[in-house]
């Protein structure tokens, strides 16, 4: 675009001053700015500041007005305690993952800074025996996955894909990619490992001015996950403008899409109950959740806003509504906690684009590093000074036509990794303890017996949720130690 063009564009958006050091510039910071102001949809940014600002206005006005209901009965459901449905909803999972139906994508944008390192969230070892990184372990199911699959509909080994698609961040990207090649893709085919990245929106004033980090660049901050959905859209890669995560889903004839995030080591990847569940129940969207561990844990809940599922905050809840009790199960009315587990048909993610202008963003009031418009120097507040907008995940789902939750274990599928060393709630302590704790009683479950203080963890190629250890029934393991195959555990007998 056209420097004087572009100029006047930002005018009308009431956003020059963003040319303020302009004339000051060498050329390679104005091709570095024009580049980076062409790329922006300033117009975009208006509206998103102009829709957060109502709605976060029209949200105080509502607040403790909206009628706050529990998930109706027919759109709820869990594999809690009921083995049968669990069995034929595999089944019906399995089926679709044989027949290339299903996809998975995967949010890995963050890094792991709260556990004292820099790398990519996903990059990170929970001190397993084995030593396996985040995505090691997922990629490994995603492999076990793909021959439980070809094998239970009689289909050749190597010919069942699930494609993964692997969305960073910005900053992550290089170092997430390396990562994989490094790594040989863990087992997988690196043409169906697919890197993408989340969208970012600039940070503004409290007016809704744009804020420059430097005078030739713009303050920017990640879209929040909910900027999963846009991030579809965009083009994987700069050298093929063409080529996105929706057209790849669309070529390869994906129907079923299973969406979670990196840091929860129990995440059961693509998994079949749940796909098997959402496609009997004919969902175009749905969420995995666990049930809270009492009344008053802090942890949203999926619930019914009025006539719309939603998921609602814990201090939108009353005590008396978090203590409210099922009539006829008396378990937790509102007992749905989120853990960003999701299903979605492809349809309904091609659908988003034509409701996202009624998403409205939500704001966070932060202390924004920029540079002084006068002065040109740089400013570092000590309170908060600007706005930075962030899209939830599950911000989609009023909007959804046919919506469904199943409910799983918590100790079977939810141990999130958020928390630095040695915090004793949701670290790499208790990740590892989560995982290890599962995988014996995967062995108990197939009838053997483990000694006290025996540790063994199983590599997910060999069991993905217990099954192919039926031969182990009646063996006592005295040992500690890591198998990558069935056989190798005669050695910890």
């Amino acid at each position: 675009m056209a420097f004087e063009s572009l100029r006047q564009r930002y005018e009308a958006a009431g956003q020059a001053h963003l040319f303020q050091f302009w004339p000051e510039l060498s050329e390679n910071e104005r091709t570095q700015l024009q580049a980076q102001l062409e790329a922006l949809d300033i117009e975009r940014v208006n509206r998103i500041y102009k829709n957060a600002v109502s709605s976060e206005k029209e949200a105080a006005e509502h607040a403790g007005k909206d009628i706050i209901e529990p998930l109706p009965e027919d759109a709820a459901d869990s594999v809690i305690g009921d083995t049968e449905k669990e069995k034929e909803w595999r089944r019906i999972g399995l089926k679709a993952i044989a027949n290339g139906e299903v996809g998975v994508l995967l949010m890995a944008g963050g890094q792991g800074t709260r556990l004292g390192s820099s790398a990519p969230k996903g990059c990170y070892d929970i001190g397993l025996p084995s030593h396996k990184c985040l995505f090691q372990y997922q990629a490994e199911r995603i492999a076990r996955l793909q021959v439980i699959a070809a094998q239970d509909e009689g289909k050749p080994a190597d010919s069942v894909v699930i494609p993964w698609y692997v969305m960073t961040s910005g900053p992550t990207r290089p170092e997430t990619e390396a990562f994989f090649k490094k790594n040989s893709y863990f087992g997988l085919d690196s043409a169906n490992v697919i890197f993408f990245e989340q969208g970012t929106l600039p940070c503004l004033t409290t007016d809704g001015k744009v804020l420059l980090e430097t005078p030739s660049r713009v303050a920017v901050a990640p879209d929040g996950n909910g900027g999963l959905y846009a991030a579809l859209r965009q083009p994987i890669s700069p050298s093929d403008k063409s080529r996105t995560v929706l057209s790849d889903l669309a070529h390869r004839k994906i129907r079923y899409v299973h969406g979670y995030c990196v840091d929860n080591c129990l995440v059961r990847v693509a998994d079949p109950v749940f796909l098997g569940y959402c496609i009997h129940k004919q969902a175009d969207c749905a969420a995995k959740v666990v049930p809270k561990a009492y009344a008053t844990e802090s942890v949203g809940v999926v619930a019914r806003r009025g006539d719309k599922f939603s998921v609602v905050e814990y201090s939108e809840i009353s005590r008396e509504q978090a203590e409210r009790r099922d009539p006829k199960s008396g378990e937790l009315a509102f007992r749905a906690g989120n853990i960003a587990n999701h299903f979605y048909t492809t349809d309904f993610l091609n659908e988003v684009e034509s409701f996202e202008e009624g998403l409205a963003f939500h704001i966070a009031r932060k202390k924004i590093a920029h540079v002084d418009l006068e002065s040109g120097k740089l400013v570092k507040p000590t309170k908060p000074n600007g706005m930075k907008f962030e899209m939830f995940v599950f911000d989609v789902f009023p909007f959804t036509k046919r919506f469904a939750v199943l409910e799983v274990a918590r100790n079977e599928e939810f141990s999130p990794l958020k928390n630095a060393p040695g915090t004793g709630s949701d670290d790499p302590d208790t990740s590892r303890r989560d995982l290890l704790a599962q995988q014996q009683r995967f062995l108990e479950r197939a009838g053997a017996k483990i000694a006290e203080g025996a540790e063994i963890e199983i590599s997910p190629l060999v069991s993905y949720a217990g099954e192919g250890l039926e031969s182990l029934k009646g063996k006592i393991f005295t040992r500690s130690g890591m198998v990558e195959s069935v056989e190798e555990l005669d050695a910890l007998v």
